[in-house]
Protein backbone atom coordinates (compact mmCIF):
# COMPACT_ATOMS: atom_id res chain seq x y z
CA UNK A 1 0.00 0.00 0.00
CA UNK A 2 1.53 3.47 -0.94
CA UNK A 3 1.92 6.18 1.43
CA UNK A 4 -0.65 8.08 0.53
CA UNK A 5 -3.50 5.59 0.92
CA UNK A 6 -2.00 4.30 3.93
CA UNK A 7 -2.45 8.93 5.01
CA UNK A 8 -6.24 8.68 3.51
CA UNK A 9 -7.08 5.28 5.62
CA UNK A 10 -5.33 6.71 8.77
CA UNK A 11 -7.91 10.15 8.16
CA UNK A 12 -11.25 8.07 7.44
CA UNK A 13 -10.49 6.27 10.46
CA UNK A 14 -9.82 9.13 12.32
CA UNK A 15 -13.26 10.56 10.88
CA UNK A 16 -14.86 7.54 11.90
CA UNK A 17 -13.96 7.03 15.07
CA UNK A 18 -14.57 10.83 16.54
CA UNK A 19 -17.40 10.70 14.64
CA UNK A 20 -19.06 8.38 16.72
CA UNK A 21 -19.40 11.36 19.77
CA UNK A 22 -20.42 13.79 17.31
CA UNK A 23 -23.93 15.72 17.70
CA UNK A 24 -26.14 17.94 15.19
CA UNK A 25 -27.67 20.73 17.46
CA UNK A 26 -30.63 22.15 16.51
CA UNK A 27 -30.07 25.73 18.59
CA UNK A 28 -31.05 28.24 16.14
CA UNK A 29 -33.83 28.44 13.58
CA UNK A 30 -32.08 28.15 9.90
CA UNK A 31 -28.69 26.99 10.07
CA UNK A 32 -28.37 23.91 12.68
CA UNK A 33 -24.67 23.31 14.18
CA UNK A 34 -22.45 20.78 15.93
CA UNK A 35 -21.63 19.28 19.23
CA UNK A 36 -19.28 17.12 20.96
CA UNK A 37 -19.89 14.67 23.45
CA UNK A 38 -17.47 15.81 25.62
CA UNK A 39 -17.85 13.85 29.21
CA UNK A 40 -20.71 11.53 29.78
CA UNK A 41 -23.90 13.08 29.69
CA UNK A 42 -22.59 16.77 28.52
CA UNK A 43 -22.21 17.82 24.78
CA UNK A 44 -19.81 21.04 23.96
CA UNK A 45 -21.14 23.17 21.34
CA UNK A 46 -20.57 27.00 20.13
CA UNK A 47 -22.22 29.15 22.06
CA UNK A 48 -23.43 31.34 19.18
CA UNK A 49 -25.06 28.92 17.44
CA UNK A 50 -27.78 28.18 20.52
CA UNK A 51 -30.03 31.15 20.59
CA UNK A 52 -32.18 29.28 23.21
CA UNK A 53 -31.78 29.14 27.01
CA UNK A 54 -33.70 26.13 27.91
CA UNK A 55 -34.27 23.28 26.04
CA UNK A 56 -32.41 22.27 23.01
CA UNK A 57 -32.69 18.89 20.68
CA UNK A 58 -30.10 17.57 19.03
CA UNK A 59 -29.14 14.20 17.31
CA UNK A 60 -27.20 11.82 17.80
CA UNK A 61 -24.62 9.95 15.44
CA UNK A 62 -27.32 7.29 15.68
CA UNK A 63 -30.06 8.99 14.32
CA UNK A 64 -31.63 9.21 17.51
CA UNK A 65 -32.84 12.37 18.65
CA UNK A 66 -32.80 13.84 22.38
CA UNK A 67 -33.68 17.01 23.91
CA UNK A 68 -30.76 18.76 25.71
CA UNK A 69 -30.80 21.47 27.98
CA UNK A 70 -28.42 24.15 28.39
CA UNK A 71 -26.88 24.04 31.41
CA UNK A 72 -24.28 26.88 31.01
CA UNK A 73 -22.29 29.10 28.59
CA UNK A 74 -19.24 31.32 28.18
CA UNK A 75 -19.68 33.74 25.47
CA UNK A 76 -16.40 34.73 25.78
CA UNK A 77 -14.89 31.99 24.15
CA UNK A 78 -18.14 31.02 22.37
CA UNK A 79 -19.02 27.86 24.57
CA UNK A 80 -22.02 26.60 25.45
CA UNK A 81 -22.59 23.20 27.43
CA UNK A 82 -25.69 21.00 27.09
CA UNK A 83 -26.76 18.46 29.18
CA UNK A 84 -28.43 15.39 27.85
CA UNK A 85 -28.79 11.87 28.70
CA UNK A 86 -27.33 9.84 25.86
CA UNK A 87 -26.95 6.08 26.74
CA UNK A 88 -24.54 4.00 24.20
CA UNK A 89 -23.32 7.31 22.85
CA UNK A 90 -19.62 7.52 22.94
CA UNK A 91 -17.87 9.92 24.60
CA UNK A 92 -14.77 11.74 22.81
CA UNK A 93 -11.28 10.97 23.26
CA UNK A 94 -10.11 14.70 24.42
CA UNK A 95 -6.41 15.04 23.82
CA UNK A 96 -4.22 17.73 25.13
CA UNK A 97 -4.19 20.80 22.73
CA UNK A 98 -0.82 22.08 24.46
CA UNK A 99 0.90 19.09 22.59
CA UNK A 100 -0.80 21.11 18.82
CA UNK A 101 1.80 22.72 16.71
CA UNK A 102 1.69 24.50 13.52
CA UNK A 103 1.76 22.20 10.42
CA UNK A 104 0.04 19.21 11.76
CA UNK A 105 -3.04 17.73 9.91
CA UNK A 106 -6.50 18.42 11.49
CA UNK A 107 -9.64 17.61 10.55
CA UNK A 108 -12.93 19.22 11.38
CA UNK A 109 -16.34 17.52 11.55
CA UNK A 110 -19.74 18.00 11.04
CA UNK A 111 -22.59 16.42 12.20
CA UNK A 112 -23.39 13.56 9.07
CA UNK A 113 -20.58 12.88 10.14
CA UNK A 114 -19.20 15.56 7.18
CA UNK A 115 -15.46 16.55 7.31
CA UNK A 116 -12.62 18.47 6.21
CA UNK A 117 -9.26 18.52 6.72
CA UNK A 118 -5.85 20.72 6.36
CA UNK A 119 -3.34 22.05 8.45
CA UNK A 120 -2.92 24.41 11.91
CA UNK A 121 -1.48 27.31 10.21
CA UNK A 122 -1.08 29.30 13.01
CA UNK A 123 -1.48 29.21 16.80
CA UNK A 124 -2.06 33.13 17.98
CA UNK A 125 -1.48 34.90 15.32
CA UNK A 126 -3.66 37.94 15.04
CA UNK A 127 -6.33 39.60 16.27
CA UNK A 128 -9.25 37.07 16.74
CA UNK A 129 -6.38 35.12 19.14
CA UNK A 130 -6.83 37.92 21.86
CA UNK A 131 -9.56 35.79 23.28
CA UNK A 132 -10.56 34.64 26.60
CA UNK A 133 -9.93 30.61 25.19
CA UNK A 134 -5.86 32.02 24.80
CA UNK A 135 -3.81 31.02 21.98
CA UNK A 136 -6.34 30.12 19.66
CA UNK A 137 -6.17 27.77 16.55
CA UNK A 138 -5.99 29.24 13.57
CA UNK A 139 -6.63 26.36 10.64
CA UNK A 140 -5.85 25.66 6.59
CA UNK A 141 -8.87 24.26 6.26
CA UNK A 142 -12.69 24.94 5.43
CA UNK A 143 -15.43 25.48 8.13
CA UNK A 144 -18.49 24.53 6.24
CA UNK A 145 -22.09 25.63 7.22
CA UNK A 146 -23.03 24.23 10.44
CA UNK A 147 -19.95 22.90 11.31
CA UNK A 148 -19.32 25.33 13.97
CA UNK A 149 -19.45 23.75 17.53
CA UNK A 150 -17.64 20.54 16.15
CA UNK A 151 -14.98 18.52 16.81
CA UNK A 152 -11.09 19.56 15.66
CA UNK A 153 -9.71 16.77 15.69
CA UNK A 154 -6.00 15.13 15.19
CA UNK A 155 -4.56 12.27 12.39
CA UNK A 156 -5.53 9.55 15.21
CA UNK A 157 -9.31 10.97 15.78
CA UNK A 158 -8.29 13.00 18.81
CA UNK A 159 -10.35 16.18 19.63
CA UNK A 160 -8.48 18.95 20.73
CA UNK A 161 -10.92 21.56 19.83
CA UNK A 162 -13.87 23.07 18.97
CA UNK A 163 -14.40 24.89 15.58
CA UNK A 164 -16.10 28.45 15.43
CA UNK A 165 -16.64 30.96 13.09
CA UNK A 166 -18.29 33.13 15.87
CA UNK A 167 -14.76 34.66 16.47
CA UNK A 168 -14.49 35.86 12.85
CA UNK A 169 -16.20 35.42 9.56
CA UNK A 170 -12.72 36.01 7.90
CA UNK A 171 -10.76 33.49 10.12
CA UNK A 172 -11.22 29.53 10.37
CA UNK A 173 -10.66 28.86 13.86
CA UNK A 174 -10.86 26.20 17.23
CA UNK A 175 -11.23 26.97 20.61
CA UNK A 176 -8.46 24.52 22.18
CA UNK A 177 -9.44 21.62 24.44
CA UNK A 178 -7.65 23.16 27.41
CA UNK A 179 -9.64 25.95 26.91
CA UNK A 180 -12.99 24.30 26.68
CA UNK A 181 -11.79 21.74 29.43
CA UNK A 182 -11.37 24.74 32.46
CA UNK A 183 -15.21 25.66 30.98
CA UNK A 184 -16.83 22.29 31.47
CA UNK A 185 -14.51 21.73 34.87
CA UNK A 186 -16.01 25.41 36.32
CA UNK A 187 -20.19 24.12 35.18
CA UNK A 188 -19.14 20.71 36.90
CA UNK A 189 -17.44 22.81 40.23
CA UNK A 190 -20.21 25.28 40.65
CA UNK A 191 -23.79 23.61 38.86
CA UNK A 192 -23.15 26.81 36.11
CA UNK A 193 -20.74 29.25 34.68
CA UNK A 194 -20.24 32.30 36.00
CA UNK A 195 -19.74 35.46 34.17
CA UNK A 196 -16.78 37.75 35.59
CA UNK A 197 -17.17 41.39 35.40
CA UNK A 198 -15.14 44.55 36.87
CA UNK A 199 -18.68 46.90 35.95
CA UNK A 200 -17.16 49.49 33.87
CA UNK A 201 -17.56 50.75 29.91
CA UNK A 202 -14.31 51.71 28.34
CA UNK A 203 -13.21 52.98 24.58
CA UNK A 204 -10.12 52.32 23.63
CA UNK A 205 -7.34 55.38 23.45
CA UNK A 206 -3.47 56.19 22.47
CA UNK A 207 -1.36 55.86 24.48
CA UNK A 208 1.10 58.63 23.60
CA UNK A 209 5.52 57.65 22.75
CA UNK A 210 5.99 59.67 25.97
CA UNK A 211 4.01 57.40 28.08
CA UNK A 212 5.03 54.56 26.52
CA UNK A 213 8.55 54.59 27.53
CA UNK A 214 8.09 55.38 31.11
CA UNK A 215 5.97 52.76 31.38
CA UNK A 216 8.30 50.87 29.79
CA UNK A 217 5.94 49.09 27.45
CA UNK A 218 5.25 48.71 23.80
CA UNK A 219 1.38 48.47 23.12
CA UNK A 220 0.18 51.39 21.04
CA UNK A 221 -3.23 51.45 22.70
CA UNK A 222 -5.32 50.90 26.06
CA UNK A 223 -8.94 51.71 27.36
CA UNK A 224 -10.07 54.91 29.05
CA UNK A 225 -12.78 54.28 31.56
CA UNK A 226 -15.88 56.11 30.50
CA UNK A 227 -18.32 54.55 33.17
CA UNK A 228 -18.32 52.86 36.58
CA UNK A 229 -21.78 51.15 37.79
CA UNK A 230 -22.42 51.89 41.32
CA UNK A 231 -21.64 49.28 43.85
CA UNK A 232 -19.50 47.49 40.98
CA UNK A 233 -16.46 45.88 41.89
CA UNK A 234 -14.74 48.50 40.30
CA UNK A 235 -16.31 51.38 42.11
CA UNK A 236 -15.01 49.42 45.18
CA UNK A 237 -11.65 48.71 44.35
CA UNK A 238 -11.61 52.03 43.25
CA UNK A 239 -11.42 52.96 39.50
CA UNK A 240 -12.74 56.18 38.58
CA UNK A 241 -14.11 57.76 35.25
CA UNK A 242 -11.22 58.53 33.13
CA UNK A 243 -8.78 55.88 34.12
CA UNK A 244 -6.99 54.54 31.35
CA UNK A 245 -6.40 50.64 31.91
CA UNK A 246 -2.96 49.56 30.62
CA UNK A 247 -3.17 45.72 31.89
CA UNK A 248 -5.55 43.47 33.52
CA UNK A 249 -2.97 41.31 35.79
CA UNK A 250 -0.16 39.85 33.61
CA UNK A 251 -2.77 40.78 30.57
CA UNK A 252 -2.28 43.95 28.14
CA UNK A 253 -5.17 45.68 27.43
CA UNK A 254 -5.05 47.47 24.06
CA UNK A 255 -9.21 47.57 23.68
CA UNK A 256 -12.71 46.76 25.32
CA UNK A 257 -12.08 42.78 23.86
CA UNK A 258 -8.95 42.44 25.69
CA UNK A 259 -10.72 43.39 28.92
CA UNK A 260 -13.87 41.10 28.53
CA UNK A 261 -11.61 38.39 27.36
CA UNK A 262 -9.34 38.58 30.42
CA UNK A 263 -12.53 38.30 32.65
CA UNK A 264 -12.80 33.97 32.39
CA UNK A 265 -15.10 33.11 34.64
CA UNK A 266 -12.48 31.45 36.83
CA UNK A 267 -11.52 35.34 38.04
CA UNK A 268 -14.67 35.14 39.81
CA UNK A 269 -13.74 36.16 43.34
CA UNK A 270 -10.25 36.41 42.07
CA UNK A 271 -8.03 39.99 43.52
CA UNK A 272 -6.40 41.14 40.72
CA UNK A 273 -4.17 44.42 39.94
CA UNK A 274 -5.49 46.49 37.68
CA UNK A 275 -2.76 48.60 36.16
CA UNK A 276 -4.26 52.35 34.92
CA UNK A 277 -3.07 55.83 34.05
CA UNK A 278 -4.58 58.76 36.27
CA UNK A 279 -3.66 62.23 35.47
CA UNK A 280 -0.59 60.47 33.52
CA UNK A 281 0.37 59.10 36.53
CA UNK A 282 0.59 55.65 36.76
CA UNK A 283 -0.75 53.83 39.89
CA UNK A 284 -1.70 50.17 40.41
CA UNK A 285 -5.30 48.96 42.33
CA UNK A 286 -6.26 45.89 43.79
CA UNK A 287 -9.91 44.50 42.58
CA UNK A 288 -11.79 41.70 43.25
CA UNK A 289 -13.96 40.51 40.32
CA UNK A 290 -17.04 40.03 40.84
CA UNK A 291 -19.96 37.85 39.05
CA UNK A 292 -22.03 39.89 36.94
CA UNK A 293 -26.09 39.77 38.39
CA UNK A 294 -28.17 37.65 36.61
CA UNK A 295 -31.17 38.90 35.09
CA UNK A 296 -34.22 38.06 36.59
Amino acid sequence: MSGLQSLSNDLAAAVERAGRAVFGVNGRARLGSTGVHWRPGLVVTADHTVQVDEEVAITGPDGRTLTARVAGRDPTIDIAVLKVDAPGVAVADVADSDAVRVGHIVLALGAGPRASWGVVSSIGEGRPARNAAGELLHLDLTLYPGFSGGPLVDAQGRVVGITTSGASRHWQLAIPSAAVNRVVDELLRRGRIPRAYLGVSTQPVRLPEPVRQRLNVDQQTAVIVVEVQSGSPAAAGGLTIGDVIVSLGATRITDPTDLKSALRPDRVGESITVSVLRGGEPRDLQITVGERPRRS
